[in-house]
């Protein structure tokens, strides 16, 4: 059996985690048509982005960070009936990504 073991938490960038998992959760349930499938991927890099939020930057921008990201989520949907999938899918990676870059990720890099 293989010893998985996971980065530090503080040598973690929160943004392309975010990226991965916005953009990587809906191509996984766009392309195997198994939507859960991609609420797994999403989930998943949800979680480890936490880790990191919480040891960077504490509760607080952990809680708001974390409502970006699901609330990003859930917005993409009613806006890809406005603009399309792949339109909203970039706009709202692009709004938590940047979120979580400015609230962490450039932080701890100075």
């Amino acid at each position: 059996m293989t010893n998985l073991s996971l980065k530090n938490a503080s040598d973690v960038s929160t943004a392309p985690v975010v990226a991965l998992g916005l953009l990587g959760g809906y191509l996984t349930a766009r392309e195997t048509g198994i939507r859960p499938l991609g609420g797994v991927v999403l989930a998943a890099a949800g979680v480890y982005a936490g880790r990191t939020w919480l040891k960077k930057s504490g509760p607080w921008a952990t809680a708001a960070l974390g409502a970006t990201y699901v609330l990003g989520f859930g917005l993409s949907h009613p806006l890809a009936k406005k603009i399309g999938a792949w339109p909203s899918v970039l706009a709202v990676t692009a709004a938590a990504s940047g979120a979580s870059y400015a609230l962490v990720d450039r932080a701890s890099a100075d």
